[in-house]
């Protein structure tokens, strides 16, 4: 047991926020944190930390855990550089490799069988034994594999405090990976992350050894990630078995379930209050209505399910059809400063097209998507009575100094202020925020707005720069289903996997300065970049020559000799490990058989985890040793 809570309460002055808290987080568990925003996720991170203390109830943390934390906007600061500041999480194991080096140098030098010579062989088999426990020799490669999987790859040598406010989030987690703690707790992780880099840290989480608590909106992350889903709602903690996906199934059963019995309790409660009422005034039937009475003050009365809240609303429409080709694209550049985009690029959007735009941060997605919007390239063109609506992931179009209802109301002059009102209360803007200025909203809200703007516009063809951002789950799933329902023609980037599997039937990706057109889903895009990736991997393997065979005799170059030597050392290595591991192995048997060691579950459990961990190393050795032999 990692973390527990019992009954555990906690509010903000005097108002409840959490109530009834209870969970268990054990070694080893993937947990996705869930729930509208404003419930307490934070909150109750807050508590796990030790950051907060409950009002009421208990929380129990595991003495001397290591827990690793990152912030939503968990950046750091630092003048080191990016390689220099990693290098400071393995600082034991270079002491120790340094350590080594001096002590070799030390028994070269000193007299062999001599006191001096017998306490520096002991330290260097110390040594040795400690940097093989902790793999130290492998700490560059572990930074390496990290860092180049987060798209770092190129900023090695960059200082820190001169990186952004997203590359210093990335910096965080990496560092995170790397110090492995028992519990790693995330929040938002996939922020900041293209499609690339989330791909590496799903395969990098799913063979992490610790616990995992993720807050997120990336329901394929989720999906991906984690085996059980806590959602937070109307200030109660409820835990379900599974991905996002099983629990979307599990809570409507959940809540259909739930109104049911309540419904038929109502029911219940009715007919014997209807026979009370009718009966209780005739002598006669005077004691059969009383029984009732009895059984109605007995009956412990189910409260009744609270629905989750409706989610915003969406809907789009247009007035005027467009001609079947909405927009062709023939041998367009694009530049970012100096730097080249991509060239001689073309591609077409047919009418009635769900087209997502994907590729690696930087490649120009977002670059693409404001010159079609700009319309003043020659090699961008949009067919007749193509009607553009546009969504900007950081919302410019707002006027900060707007208030809720004016931003939607200016723009629209001639509507009453109740159809203004209605529109904004179906994106969840009620009658509170129509007043607040533009910049005191919150990226929810502010997004929330923007998208009733950009629905009130009436496009034929909309397109979309990342829709998703600060939205929630509900929000991003309402929205997925008014864009499915639209008839019109779809352009959008988004990092969301889910959200353009679920609506793109067509894929437009950027990459090495080209844009490529795939016709189908987004699964089905990606299984065929896989079967074009094993394909180039098969042919170039083919391509390879021969190795050269062994020389009967006769003169050899200086590299071959090298290399026979080499290989005669690994073997001896390997020959002295493998002796090593073997006596190891039945030196681990033979305390098996000990009365006291079967007597101690706790040394038997000890005993037999290393056992495994020797005869895994021994197979690995084994093979290696047959492929030079």
């Amino acid at each position: 047991m990692l973390v527990s809570a019992e009954n555990m309460a906690f509010g903000f002055a005097g108002s409840p926020l959490l109530e009834k808290i209870d969970f268990t987080l054990s070694e080893g568990d993937r947990v996705g944190l869930i729930g509208p925003n404003g419930e307490g996720k934070t909150t109750l991170i807050r508590l796990i930390l030790s950051e907060l203390e409950p009002e009421d109830g208990r929380i129990f943390v595991k003495n001397g855990i290591r827990i690793g934390y990152l912030a939503q906007n968990g950046g750091y600061d630092s003048e080191n550089t990016v390689f220099e500041e990693m290098k400071e999480i393995f600082a034991e194991d270079i002491r120790a490799l340094d350590s080594l080096r001096e002590t070799e140098k030390k028994i070269a030098a000193a007299e062999e069988g001599s006191d001096e010579y017998r306490a520096l062989s002991g330290k260097y088999e110390a040594l040795n034994k400690l940097i093989a426990a902790r793999d130290s020799y492998r700490y560059e490669i572990r930074i390496r594999t990290v860092l180049n999987g987060m798209g770092f790859s190129e900023f090695y040598n960059q200082r820190i405090s001169t990186m952004s406010g997203g590359e210093k989030t990335r910096l965080k987690l990496c560092r995170l990976l790397l110090e492995e703690p028992e519990l790693l707790i995330l929040d938002e992780p996939t922020n900041h992350l293209d499609i690339k880099t989330l791909f590496w840290l799903e395969e990098y989480l799913a063979a992490f050894r610790g616990a995992i608590l993720t807050v997120s909106h990336d329901r394929y992350f989720l999906d991906k990630i984690v085996k059980e889903i806590y959602e937070l709602e109307n200030g109660r903690l409820c835990v379900f078995k599974g991905n996002y996906t099983k629990y979307k199934l599990l809570k409507a059963e959940k809540n259909a379930r739930l109104l049911k019995e309540y419904e038929k309790q109502q029911e219940e409660i009715a007919h014997l209050q209807d026979y009370v009422d009718r009966n209780l005034v005739r002598a006669t039937t005077a004691k059969s209505a009383l029984s009732r009475v009895k059984k109605l003050e007995k009956m412990e009365v189910l409260e009744k399910p609270k629905l989750p809240p409706s989610p915003p609303r969406f809907s789009f429409s247009y007035a005027e059809r467009p001609y079947e080709r909405v927009l062709e694209v023939a041998a367009l550049e694009l530049k970012a400063g100096e730097r080249t985009l991509f060239k001689d690029a073309s591609f077409t959007v047919m009418r009635g097209e769900k087209c997502a735009v994907v590729g690696d941060n930087g490649t120009g997605k977002s670059t693409l998507v404001r010159e079609i919007v700009r319309g003043k390239n020659p090699a961008v063109k949009a067919g007749r009575f193509v009607k553009i609506a546009c969504y900007d992931q950081e919302n410019a179009n707002l006027n900060p100094e707007n208030t809720v209802l004016g931003e939607l109301w200016e723009r629209h002059v001639l509507w009453e202020q109740t159809k203004v009102r209605n529109i904004l209360a179906q994106v969840k803007l009620d009658a509170g925020d129509m007043d607040k200025k533009v910049k005191m909203l919150s990226g929810g809200e502010r997004a929330k707005l923007a998208l009733a703007v950009f629905e009130c516009e009436n496009g034929n063809f909309l397109i979309l720069d990342e829709p998703t951002n600060h939205l929630d789950l509900p929000a991003r799933e309402s929205l997925e289903d008014a864009l499915k329902a639209f008839d019109g023609t779809v352009l959008f980037v988004s990092h969301d996997r889910y959200f353009i599997q679920a609506l793109a039937g067509k894929i437009v990706e950027l990459a090495d300065g080209k844009i490529a057109e795939f016709k189908g889903t987004y699964e089905e895009y990606n299984a065929c970049k896989a079967a074009a990736k094993e394909a180039k991997e098969a042919e170039e393997k083919a391509a390879l020559p021969a190795a050269p065979k062994p020389k009967d005799g006769g003169y050899r170059t200086k590299e071959e000799r090298a290399a026979e030597t080499k290989k005669r050392l690994r073997i001896k290595q390997l020959e002295e490990e493998i002796s090593a591991l073997e006596s190891e192995e039945s030196d681990i048997n033979a305390q098996l058989a000990l009365p006291e060691i079967a007597a101690d579950y706790a040394r038997l459990s000890e005993r037999c985890k290393r056992l495994e961990e020797v005869k895994a190393d021994l197979d690995n050795l084994y093979e290696e040793y047959e492929t030079l032999i």
